[in-house]
């Protein structure tokens, strides 16, 4: 099993061939260390590209998170007391903008990002330029296959799935939630209810990946969760 950052990093390296580019996704349930694994690769790829490409901005990361449903389409929804859940992102948007990627007809291809401190999408706050041959992208929901998430597999070259261990994820997700403005009991209340519930529809996801990263490759236990 591949066991160590550099490992993962050449494998995801190795997904860049005769010039074209392509998407790893990283999956898993919420706290589990997607966007910190995401990171963490960004860091160790840019500064050594594949043959013939320069270092630096030949990979680009992608956040699925852009893509939540803003609370006022929620409301009218009737759905912001499950935010979070498959139902409240613009699944279909995403897709499309992996498409755009994939086509790779534009210079400049911008994606929304994702506020935590406002916990609201923001629009054009991510640009992937040309010479960008590698994405990275994490989000919960990348191997679901039903709904507005059928058909979004087919755009991964590969996806992984971050298998953080479960007290720790728990312990991450709360102290997130706490920092960006709930209260310690209103944290922990939506962690083991909303949040736990979709990691159980997440987990069920797990044996379709084509990499399943260790909790020992999620970071030190008392890290930044995703």
């Amino acid at each position: 099993m591949t066991c160590t950052l550099a490992e993962l990093a050449d494998r995801a390296r190795a997904l860049v061939g005769g010039g074209r580019r392509a998407v790893l996704g990283i999956t898993g349930p919420p706290g589990a260390g997607k966007t910190t694994l995401a990171e963490s690769l960004l860091a160790a790829l840019a500064p050594h590209p594949p043959a013939g490409l320069a270092p630096g901005g030949w990979v680009a990361h992608v956040p699925m998170d852009g893509f939540h449903l803003a609370d006022a389409e929620l409301d009218r929804l009737g759905l912001r007391d499950r935010k979070g859940a498959p139902e409240t992102f613009d699944a279909w948007g995403y897709a499309a903008l992996l498409r755009r990627l994939l086509a790779d007809e534009d210079d400049m291809v911008y994606a929304p990002g994702f506020d935590r401190r406002l916990e609201q999408p923001i629009a054009g706050t991510i640009g992937v330029a040309g010479p960008a041959r590698l994405v990275l992208t994490e989000g919960n929901y990348l191997l679901l296959t039903d709904g507005r998430w059928a058909g979004l597999r087919g755009l991964f070259s590969e996806v992984w799935y971050a298998d953080l261990e479960p007290a720790e994820r728990l312990r991450r997700l709360i102290a997130r939630h706490v920092r960006f403005g709930k209260e310690p009991a209103a944290a922990a209340e939506w962690a083991t209810g909303t949040d736990e519930r979709n990691a159980a529809l997440i987990a069920a996801t797990r044996d379709r990946a084509d990499l399943v990263v260790p909790s020992a490759l999620l970071g030190e236990p008392g890290a930044a969760p995703e």
